[in-house]
């Protein structure tokens, strides 16, 4: 029925926010504002009438969460970094029906998810930020999906993804976008040290760890990544230890997923974290079994190296 149009791995730095406003930072972020910009345009061009992110700045603590309101409307400022990102306006249309269509079906598939219709909760800048450079005129919907899961397998970011999809693909009379909105490595600069890394990856150990991610993605090597991707997001610092990557991989195929990863923003760095904007392309679904969890490391981390 419907269609999962384009798949995209996004920044969402708030320095592009402080890169709009007159001062030192003025213009600075303008290549990753530019990224959303075609990212948007690219939704546009297919049809997308609704965006889902997948929000690492969204804490969850127990099940997954989809913020389906029908409209979002306010002034955010960020409880992390109020010197970037400060009232900032937003607004755009939600996605009631999509939203519960997105829980009502992973819950039939074994992923236990809430949607939430109903709530005056707000939309974190995971979703805010990219909203702003891509939907400024409003067009999508929007729904925000929990991805910073601090209790979760990456198994189940992955089966959720792959669920989603389905609910997009075989109940939903429309078309969709979904985003990855996260960073690659994610160790921010030491407290007194901001200024001097604004630009810059926090250490090289990162820096060449995060350009290799990238090599793989562009040559469309998902066995490795998905293997890896648990000890990438421990070592790596992962943002949201990475399910919003998951998620992505999981509704795209995972492992025998076979796009290549197209850089639209190139990598760059910002106060010590590893940052991207790429587009993935979206081949049609095959079938398969959803992955499994199964025992995990100490570090709460488990494998995932099971196949959709």
């Amino acid at each position: 029925m419907g269609q999962l149009a384009l798949a995209a791995k996004i920044t969402h730095v708030p320095s592009m926010y402080l890169s709009e406003l007159d001062g030192p930072r003025k213009g600075t972020r303008q290549d990753a504002i530019d990224g959303h910009v075609e990212i948007g345009r690219r939704c546009r061009e297919l049809g997308v009438d609704t965006i889902v992110v997948f929000d690492t700045h969204w804490l969850v603590n127990a099940n997954y969460h989809v913020n389906c309101a029908p409209q979002f409307k306010g002034l955010y400022t960020s409880n992390e970094l109020p010197h970037f990102i400060s009232n900032m306006g937003y607004e755009f249309p939600g996605n009631p029906a999509l939203g519960q269509l997105l829980a009502k079906t992973a819950n039939a598939m074994g992923v236990e998810t809430l949607a939430h219709e109903r709530t005056t909760l707000a939309p974190e800048y995971g979703t805010l930020v990219p909203m702003r450079y891509m939907n400024e005129d409003r067009h999508f919907k929007v729904v925000s999906v929990s991805a910073l899961c601090q209790a979760h397998y990456l198994n189940d970011s992955a089966r959720l993804g792959w669920a989603l999809r389905r609910a997009v693909e075989d109940h939903y009379d429309g078309t969709v976008a979904f985003f990855a909105s996260g960073s690659l490595s994610h160790r921010f600069a030491q407290n007194g040290l901001a200024p001097e890394f604004a630009f810059k990856i926090w250490s090289p150990f990162l820096e060449a760890l995060d350009h290799e991610v990238v090599e793989i993605w562009k040559r469309g090597d998902w066995k490795t990544f998905c293997g890896m991707l648990p000890e990438y997001a421990a070592k790596g610092h992962g943002e949201g230890f990475m399910h919003d990557t998951a998620m992505l991989l999981g509704a795209l195929g995972w492992s025998e997923y076979s796009g290549k990863a197209e850089v639209v923003t190139p990598y760059f760095g910002a106060s010590g974290t590893g940052q991207i904007n790429v587009v993935l392309p979206v081949a049609p679904a095959s079938g398969g079994a959803i992955p499994q969890p199964v025992a995990s490391s100490a570090e709460g981390y488990t494998s995932v190296a099971t196949r959709l």
